[in-house]
């Protein structure tokens, strides 16, 4: 006769399924992602042609933009000062948009078109932003007989970065606006307000173009709402990343009249608190116009964002049509909307809003959202009370002793989410200390191993020991594993209510989460298939098909648009915010399925398998299997400048301490020295020493951009010849006088290239009281040395500007301040020198090299 233990012990064993039915369980999700969710996500609109618009008049017409495109990205790189920009693209977009007006029903809309030429300054970020006679082409549409002033701005850029035709970022949105020009003016279409479309003509300045529109325009003053337009990849969906803010109207617009959605408040609350190292037109429209406004772009490929590979024929065909039949929806929608008459008698909270795999949008209040996210805790743990008084009467265990057992599964479970969140950040720092960060930039399928494995181990091992290691008796492992998942639901339930109690409008993500998987126990204990040893998992897997498919489609999501980021990110570790953000999703979209392991024999080898997985991928990381730049496809990026030095001791006419040449060499992302053995080893070219950074502004190097500033400590110097001086800036001094015994005045004139660089840092205990541009970076908290990043585009008149220091001791002496300038030639590649050429071409095929000519000069006055 059989002991009373092997009796449970049969039952035990009888209650699990065939180790040889795990890989079919795992085969199923991976199917279901791969055949749902990625094609999902790639999903657009078939392109409509030349031809369809005969048969469908008034549609968006995807090739005639297309068609539009290949001709302005010919003109080549577009940037700010060069011919190509001020002069080539500004007569292309004239002529489109003359030829639109020449078609248009002026018996309905007056057409108005203006060529802006402005200047000005502002403070952006901690510099201050000089342009100088930049230029905008703008259009205005207003019906005829319009009863309101009220306007609608459309905004995109067709300037571009050094070396890019632009044709992605964002010449790519520039035709999306001429053809939604084209069709409104066209055919019949209702306007209540008017439509002012502003192609910008300085985005990459940076936002010198949107700042002189809506501080300086004429038509600045009647603009209620702005639709802004960027890019950060070549084509694809475009993603509404920001709404408002405190306009819930515009999201309500945008969800009733969007053709094919792609927003979240994922991204917005990502955007708004710094994990995108990018910044938008729509930021100068929100604080200088104090207007509000949707900001979208598209993301697809992010690796050709801002690099030469930006090109006309890597945007997918269908791109066209799925951008512009929501832009085309959306401006219909806004220009008729009562809400532009008068937008803050409608300012009030904010959204809550995401898109469903692209089938369908939701969005509601803020408060609503509060109101669900609370029911939904409450009904969680009603429903654990509710599911462990159903299992104390159904297997006869005390109340006290089950909840004894749920709270020793809930300690298990928070460890074994504690140990693979500790796995995931350990091998993150790991990788970065190990100097092999980013093996998943171009192969992608590395984060599966790296950070999805060690996260699925951790979560999965710890139960499975205790599970095989306790055979509980009057406790099916059924019902074990359901508390298990009931203490990891009630774990969620927790952090939900943390996060409203913020006002983090994202916690919708979790409350989905909990609300399925409380749907199938509330389906279960009514079909009473909670009791069985099988059938439960019938209600409980059809639960989580919907929140797996959508948590993998954000997962999907933030790949595409962050994984390509980091190759222009040196500051943070990489590693890190891949790995960090791959937990949160395992514990959203694989709590409820990972404990489901333990219902298979052999659990313990099944789940040591993904810990195995991760051991062979961080295997990879350090072979060339998992090289992370690719040529054309995800290269790795740098700046190179041939650069010519000089320090003076003085003014400017002064002598020279230090005088010299070369290249100025900055990587840009956490691998800065994967070149050096192919720039210095077996080559005449050697680094050299780097500059005191104590005694020269910014260590001498040639800054371009307040991003620079940035990368600064992985940058170097190599030696070389000099390049051609005459775009050297040159600082006059023309006048230098005192009011006081504390205070001394500088009048000065710079002349240069038309982008330059300024640096001042005041000396010996001098202090910046005043001087010639916004007092924004005196009376804030902006440190010294003070930036100002000057560029002109059609007139090269010199700088002229004062400042004016004071000392607390009227006996003081020596210099005031230290200024350096860097001016930057970034286009005209006729004064790159052959021996600059060879230099860049040293460079491995893979990298991405953005080169032009710079100087740095610096003087103490």
């Amino acid at each position: 006769m059989k002991s009373k233990y092997e009796n449970m012990k049969i039952i035990y064993n009888r209650s699990k399924i065939g180790w040889y039915w795990a890989p079919l369980f795992v085969s199923c999700w991976f199917l279901l992602f791969y055949l749902v969710v990625i094609p999902s996500f790639h999903r657009m609109p078939q392109l409509k042609t030349l031809e369809d618009e005969r048969q469908q008049p008034g549609q968006f017409i995807g090739e005639r933009a297309e068609n539009t495109l290949l001709r302005l990205s010919k003109i080549g790189p577009k940037v700010v000062g060069s011919a190509a920009n001020e002069q080539v693209a500004v007569q292309f977009l004239l002529s489109e948009i003359g030829d639109i007006i020449d078609d248009a029903r002026t018996d309905l809309y007056d057409i108005e078109k203006d060529v802006q030429v402005a200047s000005g300054n502002y403070l952006l970020w901690s510099m201050v932003n000089v342009y100088q006679s930049i230029q905008n082409v703008v259009v205005k549409l207003s019906p005829k007989n319009a009863t309101s002033e009220a306007a609608l701005l459309i905004n995109s850029h067709f300037d571009s970065v050094p070396g890019s035709s632009g044709a992605g970022d964002a010449g790519m949105m520039c035709v999306i606006m001429l053809e939604v020009l084209r069709v409104i003016t066209k055919y019949e279409t209702p306007l209540t307000y008017s439509v002012v479309f502003l192609f910008n003509g300085a985005e990459e300045n940076p936002l010198q173009g949107s700042h002189a529109f809506i501080t300086q325009h004429p038509w600045a003053q009647n603009i209620r709402a702005v639709i802004n337009l960027d890019s950060a990849g070549s084509g694809g969906r475009e993603i509404l990343f920001q709404s408002g803010p405190d306009h819930p109207w515009l999201m309500k617009y945008y969800g009733k009249n969007i053709v094919h959605p792609f927003a979240s408040t994922i991204g917005e609350e990502l955007f708004q608190n710094g994990f995108v190292p990018s910044e938008t037109d729509y930021r100068v429209f929100r604080d200088y116009g104090h207007i509000p406004g949707l900001d979208m772009a598209q993301t697809l490929n992010g690796y050709v964002y801002h690099t030469k590979y930006d090109r006309f024929n890597l945007i997918p065909r269908r791109t066209y049509q799925l951008t512009g039949e929501n832009i085309l929806a959306l401006v219909k929608a806004l220009a008729n909307a009562e809400e532009l008459e008068n937008p803050s008698k409608y300012a009030e909270g904010h959204m809550i809003f995401f898109d469903m795999m692209g089938w369908f949008f939701v969005y509601y209040p803020e408060t609503t959202g509060i109101i669900i996210n609370i029911t939904v805790c409450v009904l969680v743990c009603v429903t654990i009370v509710l599911y462990i008084w159903m299992m104390s009467s159904s297997t006869g265990m005390f109340r006290r002793r089950i909840w004894a057992k749920f709270g020793i599964l809930a300690a298990l479970q928070l460890a074994g989410v504690a140990l693979g969140i500790g796995l995931v950040i350990s091998i993150a720092l790991f990788l970065d200390a190990v100097n092999l960060p980013m093996s998943w930039f171009s192969q992608n399928w590395m984060l599966f191993g790296l950070y999805f494995c060690p996260m699925i181990f951790g979560m999965g091992i710890v139960p499975a020991i205790y599970f095989s290691r306790t055979k509980e008796h009057g406790l099916p492992l059924g019902y074990g594993i359901q508390l298990l998942m009931h203490s990891h639901c009630l774990i969620l339930t927790i952090i939900t209510a943390i996060m409203v109690s913020y006002s983090i409008r994202s916690a919708f993500v979790i409350m989905l989460c909990i609300g399925f998987y409380t749907l199938s126990v509330l389906i279960n204990l009514v079909t009473k298939a909670h009791k069985t040893n099988f059938l439960w998992l019938i209600p409980h897997c059809i639960c989580q098909v919907l929140p797996f498919m959508f948590y993998t489609y954000c997962c999907y999501a933030f790949y595409v648009v962050f994984v390509p980021m980091q190759g222009r990110e040196c500051n943070t570790n990489p590693e890190i915010l891949m790995g960090f953000f791959t937990a949160l999703m395992v514990l959203l979209f694989a709590p409820f399925l990972v404990p489901l392991f333990c219902l298979f024999r052999k659990s313990k080898t099944i789940i040591s398998m993904f810990g195995i997985c991760t051991i062979v991928f961080i295997i990879f990381a350090a072979t060339p299997i998992a090289f992370p730049y690719a040529e054309k496809t995800a290269p790795q990026r740098f700046f190179a400048v041939h650069t010519a030095r000089t320090f003076h001791n003085g003014d400017p006419a002064s002598t020279v301490s230090h005088k010299d040449s070369g290249y100025f060499v900055l990587p840009v992302d956490r691998r800065p020295h994967t070149v050096d053995d192919i720039l210095f080893e077996n080559t005449n070219f050697t680094k050299s020493e780097r500059i005191d950074c104590d005694s020269e502004l910014m260590c001498g190097f040639p800054i371009y951009s307040s991003r620079w500033l940035n990368a600064v400590d992985n940058s170097y110097f190599v030696p070389g010849p000099e390049p051609n001086r005459e775009y050297i800036p040159t600082l006059t001094i023309l006048e230098k006088s005192s009011n006081s015994d504390t205070n001394i005045r500088f009048d000065l004139e710079i002349s240069g290239p038309d982008h330059t660089s300024i640096f001042i840092l005041p000396l010996n205990d001098s202090k910046l009281v005043d001087w010639s541009f916004i007092r924004d970076p005196l009376d804030g908290n902006v440190k010294p040395p003070y930036y100002v990043y000057w560029s002109y585009a059609l007139d090269p008149k010199p700088l002229q500007f004062s400042l004016e220091f004071e000392h607390e001791d009227p006996n003081w002496s020596g210099g005031t301040f230290k200024i350096a300038l860097m001016g930057h030639r970034i286009h005209d590649d006729m004064y790159i020198t052959e021996d600059f050429r060879e230099f860049l071409a040293t460079f491995p095929p893979w990298a991405h090299v953005s080169s032009w000519l710079g100087s740095y000069n610096s003087w103490q006055l």
